[in-house]
């Protein structure tokens, strides 16, 4: 508030100053132009002779700064500061002027009271962004390549320039074009066209005067000649061959261990069904030799038309016929008789005819007892061979014959069937 009430002072001050004042000072240096970029200092000096009372910095027509000889400078702005110096000369004033902007561009003058005013300009320029789209190109030969490079948000326009390999190329071969925007900033594109003989480095420039160095981006065209590029892809083709043949033999080898690896799976569960089944059969087998072993031991000869007496099955077996004697002597044959090693006539002569008939009857007795057990392990073994094999047992289903009796022919002792059934008569 006090350093706005000393700024309205001023004009009352110099008003009432004036008609004294004699013309005895003058402006001995005023301010020289200067080029900053946005966002720094810019500095501006004024030297007036011994004798002053007020000096006024404008900037662009409008009062930034006041200094009085007396009570020394006047700020009204932090951005806009002075500094004050004292020589034999005169008195020297100091604009300075803090984050430059843009709108501070444009003329800032130096006044004193009764004396002609000195001025200078300020430029104030923004550096934006400088780019090339792509940082490496493939170039073959005889190809023409078009680059772009792009400055975008600088103040003022800059100046765009090419190099490759630190010679400058000439402006005939790239086209530059600019726009504005609303905000005061300007766009360049720049498309350089050219046909490479070799692999080069180009380097695109952006210059303005607040620069010190210009700014640059660069891109990397790399040539490719016919011969090389054919070996290339000769060499990309065969590499991609060996690559495909190596995943087809990792494959194949896979899927050989996945048949193997099936193949003795199956032979494991086939062998494991056939000794199941086996061991099935042998069981069945064991079973019956007995019976067998009985049977090949019987004497005489099969009867085949023997079927033993079922109530069921007596209707469609035709009754054997039975044989009579012929002579009222019985004749054994001498494998029926289990004796002694004594011959069968010496035998026959010591014992008397009824002896040796009731003997004989005895063997006989015993010999159909022993057939009869016979008969009955036959027909166990046959009832359960059925039941082994699923095959049920139904009315008028046959049986298995005997063996050891041959279909028709007489009992060796002269027993006959009765009615189909297992009983016999002894004559």
């Amino acid at each position: 508030m006090e350093r706005f009430q000393k700024f309205i002072l001023l004009p009352l001050i110099l008003a009432a100053s004036l008609p004294g004042l004699a013309f005895c000072y003058s402006i001995i240096n005023g301010p020289t132009n200067a080029t900053v970029l946005a966002g720094s200092e810019a500095r501006f000096n004024c030297t007036v002779s011994e004798g002053w009372v007020i000096l006024i910095w404008l900037s662009n027509g409008s009062p930034v700064l006041t200094v009085s000889s007396s009570q020394g400078p006047f700020e009204t702005s932090d951005r806009f500061t002075s500094q004050n110096y004292t020589s034999s000369n005169g008195f020297t004033s100091e604009l300075i002027i803090h984050n430059t902007q843009l709108s501070d561009s444009g003329k800032i003058e130096c006044s004193v009271q009764q004396a002609n005013s000195k001025f200078a300009f300020l430029s104030v320029q923004v550096n934006g962004s400088l780019s090339i789209k792509n940082s490496t190109l493939t170039v073959k030969e005889n190809q023409t390549v078009e680059i772009v490079c792009e400055a975008l948000g600088w103040a003022p326009a800059p100046d765009i320039t090419w190099m490759t390999n630190d010679s400058f190329i000439d402006k005939s071969k790239y086209v530059t074009q600019q726009s504005q925007g609303p905000n005061g900033l300007h766009d360049v594109l720049s498309i350089l066209t050219l046909t490479l003989t070799d692999t080069e480095i180009l380097t695109c420039l952006a210059d303005i005067e607040a620069l010190p160095n210009p700014q640059n981006a660069t891109v990397t065209c790399i040539f490719v000649n016919s011969t090389l590029e054919n070996a290339y892809s000769e060499d990309s083709r065969s590499t991609w061959v060996i690559v495909l043949a190596v995943v087809l033999s990792l494959v194949g080898i896979i899927l050989l261990i996945i048949i193997i690896a099936v193949v003795v799976r199956c032979c494991c569960l086939k062998k494991k069904e056939s000794t199941y089944q086996t061991e099935i059969r042998k069981v069945s087998a064991e079973k019956k030799p007995d019976g067998d072993l009985k049977n090949m031991q019987r004497h005489g000869s099969e009867n085949q038309g023997y079927i033993p007496e079922e109530p069921w099955n007596t209707e469609r077996i035709p009754r054997i016929p039975s044989y009579s004697l012929v002579s009222s002597k019985i004749t054994v044959p001498a494998a029926d008789l289990h004796t002694s090693s004594v011959p069968k006539d010496e035998r026959a002569a010591e014992l008397r005819p009824q002896q040796f008939l009731r003997q004989v009857l005895l063997k006989a007795r015993s010999a159909e007892e022993k057939e009869e057990e016979e008969e009955e392990e036959v027909v166990a073994g046959a009832g359960s061979r059925l039941w082994e094999t699923g095959t049920p047992l139904r009315p008028g289903h046959p049986l298995p014959r005997l063996s050891g009796c041959r279909q028709g022919a007489p009992h060796p002792l002269g027993w006959r069937s009765r009615g189909g059934g297992s009983s016999r008569a002894r004559r």
